[in-house]
Parts: C-alpha cells; structure tokens; sequence
C-alpha cells in the first residue's frame, strides 16, 4: 500500500465511514467506503497520485486505484482477502491485459467476483480506470 494515501474515517448515521480526501467526496455528498455491519462498500476509485496527477500507464493507474481501495477497507478494519466483488471500468477495453496484471498480482489467490466494462470517459480526462469493491467481514 502506498504511504501516501491518508484515509480519515468517520462515524455517520449508525455507519462507519472512510475519505481519502478526494475533492469530489465533498461536492458530491459521497465517502470513498462505508461500513455498515460485516459489509465495506468501496466507491468507483480512480488511480490518481495524491499530487492529483494520473500516471500515462493504465497499469499503473490500476495499481493505484487498488491501493487506495486497500487504504479504505484496512481504515475500516477489514482485509483484502475479505474483498468479494470488483467492478472495473476502463475507458479502452482493448488494454485489458495491463488491468488483468495488477488486479490478479492482488487478487489472484482471492479471486473475487468481477467485471469490466469500457465507458466513453470518466470523471476527470486523464483517468482510464475506476474500481469499485466490496467486501464481507467474518
């Protein structure tokens, strides 16, 4: 996990949430995960540096959006290992491969339920990936 993603959580509504400090969680009324009983659900992340630049690899960006997942579900008290489904949109499909590498250097013993699925753009121009998950603690 990256040292530099600072994770702050909060208690709403009888749930436990997680902010990575995103600056669309506020504008948008949205947390980067919640905690409600054994269920953490974690938002669509984009795997942009905390200086709030994307790398030109969608590889790394991957590599990125996971970590920061992992930040969240850790915050929250939960494991990677407890992650149970991911979604993933990509905006070129055809760059599976490098999506597929990152995610299964994680999941690959774990083997959550996926998906993937191209979209014609995301949130800011520079991002090719938002992940999504969630996870069901014991």
């Amino acid at each position: 996990m990256a040292s530099d993603i600072n994770i702050t959580t909060a208690t709403r509504g009888g749930r436990l949430t997680a902010s990575s400090g995103s600056k669309w969680e506020p504008i948008m009324g949205y947390s980067r995960a919640v905690r409600s009983g054994n269920l953490i659900a974690v938002t669509g992340t984009v795997g942009v540096n905390a200086d709030g630049s994307y790398s030109p690899s969608l590889e790394a960006q991957t590599r990125r959006s996971l970590a920061i997942i992992q930040a969240a579900i850790e915050a929250l008290g939960g494991k990677m290992q407890q992650v149970c489904r991911t979604r993933m949109y990509v905006t070129d499909v055809s760059k599976w491969q490098e999506v597929a590498k990152a995610h299964g250097e994680v999941f690959g013993e774990i083997r959550p339920a996926t998906t993937i699925v191209e979209v014609a753009k995301l949130i800011d121009a520079a991002a090719q990936i938002e992940i999504e998950a969630d996870a069901i603690l014991p």
